[in-house]
């Protein structure tokens, strides 16, 4: 008898090959197959007469083989199977392309039914490669078919068939994590009848009822598990800071702070007060002043006696954190160190012996400040930038090398507030919503790609007076394999370089290079030695270049709303007047609905609601970013009001039994979920 765990391959029907095709999915066990679900559906229920298809209607049709298949080789590696079926109202001309055994699984004087897109009018109509089933059968027509994510080796028949061997190997073993009463008060089904349903619908209504049984029960155990992380924060306890007074470091500041910059601050100040560890996100739009109350923070560390330590994604950002920073702190009393994993030995000795002695205050770096040689005397403060660039791992690392440290995470990502209650759901939050006075507006355009010529005019005219510019390329390809950025980047440069702007310096960064190589790229462009830098988004987190007026984005509509406000902040960060350009050739309705948000305005909080509407949270994290537990079901542009009624759940739960003692499977899902998302509880 199977259990849950048991491997796909001992599952009937599966077996070692498809195992191994099934394993390519990240599916390998009997739950894994089971909670691979669906990402849309075929609605196969509609059945037409022939004479009734119109042109471009997709549907069943129950027709008879008229005469035998025709096999026929256009060419090598091209075989065409043709037959005509009729019924009382037409005929029908299918055409399967190297399908070659359909020449014998379709058999003159017998019905199938065929369902596919038909073409053409009146007596001339056509299908290509329909589904075929024979007459009675009502597997894959008739019905709604779920649609799955697949790769190489598996189709979506083989699929379907192998998700139904393993609800049928497991519909009476599959254990309810949801309390019977919290499912009861929620009127939810119960969790084998949401698995039929989810896969294999027998209606919208029942997917539907499906759909938010599942969508509940994840929302519910990711807000268990996330409160439970937040209670174990809360247990701690240490030292409250006596000297929280900031007078002098705002006096040294050469401008005033916003009043969101210093809400920011009174609220960090309050938690270095609080006698427990502070877990607390600054969350601000590009250029809304994030860095100076991260200073303030380490300021108040090196006050009380602590070392605090910011960490940047990249050499090129912590270098520039530290020329900016470094200033004015060490103006304050408070020495600062560089620590990055290209420094030369020696002085990289000589930082990690003033971070041991506790003679470095401030520590600014990149993950060179996780490794095992850096050990800090006092660290008291964690500060990381680009917080979705780094996983709940990474900061817990950096954490344990002091003595439960107050935490402080920075994101330029604009996050809606619902996402933030499932990503942060252990953090406190502080949001700079204002930005600095004088900050540039950036005019921001959307054209189709016939603009390129005057665009490259127009580039010209900017760099002739001085300015530098970007373009940005999407990453190239759609398939299974992890597309390959570079032909694209390095090609597009080259012939900027060559037939566009040979007068000019162009220059290209992509994900493939070597850290050095890319961080020497994107130096040169900072130091001014480049006029145009050809990139993927790899700069969509990175240095600052004032000079930089002008963002030119290729394919703009292959990018979420977030990740092209993130590369639009790339500019306008100067005295001078800077533009983006988005350039798209997709006149989809969809498309120009997104592009035009960017164009209407630079509002980060609004552009995420946007972007949340329209493509839902999978735009903003990957689970190996943030290090939680991925959404299979749940939707949060739609599900707001179920999170609200999850998380009211959850916390009634807690409130009742707060070990979970009473609901042990409930406890176990949480673990499991969280363990796979690489932040475990215990």
């Amino acid at each position: 008898m199977p259990d849950l765990l048991t491997d796909v391959r001992y599952i009937k029907g599966i077996g070692e090959q498809r195992a191994r095709s099934l394993n390519k999915l990240n599916i390998h066990t009997l739950r894994d197959l089971i909670s691979y679900f669906p990402r849309s559906y075929d609605d196969r229920r509609s059945f037409r007469k022939i004479g009734e298809l119109a042109d471009g209607e997709t549907a069943c049709v129950e027709a008879m083989a008229a005469g035998a298949p025709t096999l026929s080789r256009v060419r090598k590696g091209m075989e065409l199977v043709k037959v005509r079926v009729v019924d009382e109202t037409g005929a029908l001309e299918l055409t399967f392309f190297n399908q070659p055994y359909r020449q014998n699984s379709i058999r003159a004087g017998e019905t199938y039914t065929f369902f596919g897109k038909a073409e053409g009018a009146g007596r001339k109509k056509f299908m290509t490669n329909p589904v075929v089933e024979r007459e009675g059968e009502r597997e894959v027509t008739g019905r709604l078919m779920p649609v799955y994510p697949l790769t190489a080796g598996i189709g979506q028949l083989t699929l379907a068939r192998a998700v139904a061997q393993g609800l049928a190997a497991c519909r009476d073993l599959l254990p309810d994590p949801l309390p019977d009463e919290v499912r009861r008060a929620h009127h939810l089904c119960h969790t084998g009848y949401a698995y039929d349903q989810i896969h294999f619908p027998a209606s919208e209504e029942e997917l539907a009822i499906a759909r938010r049984r599942l969508a509940f029960e994840e929302l519910f155990l990711l807000a268990i598990g996330m409160k439970r992380l937040r209670r174990r924060r809360d247990a701690l306890s240490c030292a409250p800071w006596p000297d929280t007074e900031l007078a002098d470091f705002y006096e040294k500041l050469p401008f005033a702070l916003t009043g969101a910059q210093r809400r920011s601050i009174e609220e960090i100040l309050a938690d270095f007060s609080a006698g427990r560890p502070m877990n607390r996100l600054v969350q601000g739009d590009v250029g809304s002043g994030k860095t100076m109350v991260a200073a303030a923070a380490m300021v108040c560390a090196a006050r009380n006696g602590k070392q605090s330590a910011l960490m940047a994604p990249t050499e090129i950002l912590a270098e520039q954190h530290y020329r900016g920073l470094s200033p004015l702190l060490e103006g304050l009393g408070v020495p600062c160190a560089l620590l990055t994993g290209g420094m030369p030995a020696k002085a990289r000795r000589e930082t990690l012996a003033r971070l041991a002695s506790g003679e470095a205050r401030a520590a600014i770096g990149t993950h060179a400040l996780l490794s095992e040689g850096a050990a800090f005397h006092s660290l008291g403060l964690v500060v990381t930038d680009e917080q979705h660039r780094f996983g709940v791992a990474q900061r817990s690392a950096l954490s344990a090398k002091g003595e439960h440290p107050h935490l402080l995470v920075m994101s330029a990502t604009p996050i809606p507030r619902t996402l933030a209650l499932i990503i942060y759901g252990d953090l406190d939050v502080s949001v700079i919503d204002q930005l600095p006075p004088g900050r540039q507006k950036i005019d921001t355009f959307a054209v189709p790609g016939s603009y390129r010529q005057r665009i490259y005019r127009f580039l010209e005219k900017e760099i002739a007076a001085g300015r530098q510019a970007y373009i940005i390329c999407s990453m190239v390809g759609e398939g299974d394999a992890p597309p390959d950025d570079r032909k694209a980047v390095t090609e597009y440069a080259k012939t900027l370089q060559e037939q566009v702007f040979p007068a000019l310096r162009v220059a290209c960064v992509h994900g493939r290079m070597k850290p050095r190589e890319k961080e020497a790229a994107m130096s040169a462009f900072a130091a001014g030695e480049v006029h145009i830098l050809v990139s993927t988004t790899v700069v969509e987190v990175g240095v600052d270049v004032p000079n930089a007026t002008v963002m030119v984005v290729e394919d703009a509509d292959r990018f979420g709303l977030s990740q092209l406000h993130q590369l639009r902040g790339r500019v306008g960060r100067g005295a001078h007047k800077s533009f983006c350009i988005l350039v798209s050739d997709n006149r989809s309705e969809e498309a120009r609905a997104r592009l035009k948000v960017m164009t209407a305005t630079g509002d980060g909080f609004r552009i995420a609601e946007e972007d949340l509407r329209l493509r839902g949270p999978g735009d903003f994290f990957g689970q190996r970013q943030h290090g939680l537990p991925a959404l299979k079901t749940a939707d949060l542009s739609c599900d707001a009001a179920l999170l609200k009624e999850a998380q009211e759940a959850a916390e009634a739960l807690l409130a009742a039994d707060p070990a979970l003692k009473d609901h042990p499977l409930t406890a176990q899902r949480v673990e499991e979920l969280f363990a796979a998302g690489g932040d475990a509880l215990n």
